[in-house]
Formats: C-alpha cells, sequence, structure tokens
C-alpha cells in the first residue's frame, strides 16, 4: 500500500529535509517515528526536499509499507496516523493528512507544481519577534517597482542556471510559472513584502537565489537588466545572493487529476534538454 502524507514543519531547527546523518532532519524524524507506529521500516520520497532552516505548510510525502500494516488494533487505517503521530512528533513537525494514495501516485513525480511564499521585512528594526523564524531581514530598502519588473523578466521555460548550485546529470531548464510580489506591510510590519512562486520544479537553492538577485535590483546594488543577463549564462553566477532561509515556506504541491498520476511521473523523469527552449 502506498500512502500519502500531508506534512507542515517549522525548518528553523532543521538541518533541512533529507536524512543526514548525526543531524535532525524532517525525513529523520518522521521516518523514525513512523517505523515504530507502522512496525515496519519506513522510507519516505518527498515533493520538495527544503534547504536547511526552510519552512512547509504544504510538504506531501509517500511512503509504501504492506497492507497488513493496518490491521492493528489502533491502527486500521492510514488516517489513524495522524492522531497517532501527533502524540509522537516534536512540536515543530505535524502530519495533518495521511491518506491511501491513488494508483500512479508519486509525491515527487507526479507533481505539477509547487508554490513557494518567500517574506521579507527592509524595515530598520528587522521583523516583529512573534514572526521572526518566517521573516527574513534584508538590510536595505528597496523599491518595489524595480523588484517586481526584475522579477517578471524571469517567468517561462528558461535555462536557470545561473540560479542553481550545480548537480551532476541534473537538468537546470525550469518553467517558472509565478514570481509576483506583494506589499503586506502594517503598522506594526512595515516595509514587509512576500513573494509568490511557483515552478514544474526547482533545482537547488533555486527559489532564494531568485529572491536575492531580484532584492539586489531592487535596492540600487544591480541595473534593471541584471535578471535577463543572468538567464544567458551556462553556469552558477558569484554575483547571485542567495536570500536568508527563514523567509521561505512551501506552501502547496499540485497534482493532476488521479487518472493522469502516472502519464505525469513519466513525463517528469524525461531530462529536459536546450533544444525545448
Amino acid at each position: 500500500m502506498r500512502v500519502r502524507l500531508d506534512v507542515s514543519y517549522d525548518g528553523t531547527d532543521f538541518h533541512g529535509w533529507a536524512s543526514q546523518f548525526g543531524l535532525r532532519t524532517v525525513q529523520g524524524v518522521l521516518e523514525e517515528k513512523l517505523s515504530l507506529v507502522t512496525r515496519h521500516p519506513v522510507q519516505l520520497t518527498v515533493a520538495g526536499r527544503t534547504d536547511a532552516g526552510v519552512h512547509a505548510d504544504g510538504q506531501v510525502a509517500h511512503f509504501d509499507v504492506p497492507a497488513s500494516t493496518f490491521t492493528q488494533r489502533s491502527l486500521q487505517h492510514p488516517g489513524d496516523l495522524v492522531r497517532r503521530l501527533s502524540r509522537m512528533l516534536p512540536a515543530d513537525v505535524r502530519v495533518h493528512g495521511a491518506s491511501v494514495a491513488p494508483a500512479g501516485f508519486d509525491a515527487r513525480f507526479s507533481a505539477l507544481r509547487r508554490h513557494y511564499v518567500y517574506r521579507v521585512t527592509t524595515a530598520t528594526a528587522g521583523p516583529r519577534p512573534v514572526r521572526v523564524r518566517d521573516t527574513a531581514r534584508w538590510r536595505r530598502h528597496i523599491d518595489l517597482d524595480k523588484v517586481k519588473a526584475a522579477s517578471e523578466v524571469l517567468v517561462g521555460l528558461n535555462d536557470f542556471a545561473a540560479f542553481c548550485k550545480a548537480r551532476e546529470g541534473a537538468t537546470t531548464i525550469r518553467e517558472l510559472q509565478q514570481f509576483q510580489w506583494f506589499d503586506v506591510s502594517t503598522p506594526a510590519e512595515p516595509e514587509t513584502y512576500e513573494a509568490r512562486v511557483a515552478a514544474d520544479a526547482f533545482c537547488w537553492s533555486m527559489v532564494r537565489s531568485l529572491v536575492g538577485a531580484v532584492l539586489t535590483v531592487g535596492e540600487g546594488k544591480r541595473d534593471e537588466g541584471f535578471t535577463a543577463e543572468l538567464l544567458q549564462l551556462d553556469e552558477r553566477s558569484s554575483k547571485v545572493l542567495v536570500a536568508p532561509a527563514e523567509g521561505l515556506n512551501l506552501v502547496q504541491v499540485d497534482y493532476p487529476a488521479d487518472e493522469e498520476l502516472a502519464a505525469r511521473a513519466e513525463v517528469t523523469r524525461a531530462v529536459r534538454t536546450t533544444a525545448e527552449l
């Protein structure tokens, strides 16, 4: 049986999603507790691996276990995992949904797109104490119109090599479907902004690099053609700053209709080339 999990976590005190020996990670904590509850070794596949300090309100993962797992007195259906895990997991990670996955479902490869929100303040005093764990601090004031213009240039199917940390055999071609900025300032939170970013997939550190690049345009450190120039590069650019991790939150993962899940996974596994651009 394949089980889908809907997960949220505060990434502040985690060394990212992926298991790392000797380090506290979201995957490591979840797999340990799931293995105890199901009495079976659990290995999770996730929709989007998040870096150290990055949060998630809408993470999705799956795992496979024998169907006989759910014949225990206190565990008769995957939905029972929510109640059991709520007593076992630490306060900074929660499973808020567990269900039998439809045929063909793969948390990673079946996904149509991932949605992120990046929250940042340029206020001199920094973020409010109650928001300090999910709001990044940018120490220079910005022109939001310049930030928006620099972001719009990047939307579409492009090679984002300048924004990605190189990984052998991995493509850096992505379809950035949304990169919009909003002023969410209030009297209590002046100069506070949110970016809403969506793509079919992201490479390592891509969202934070996108944010860092356009914020440097907004503060006047880079000229207004900077992001367009970056799209012409075929390797990581040292001019791109990676924005702080605490401002980033994976808020949603979209999937197609159940009957299209397997086909979507096959399409996603195909490696893109520059011929598609």
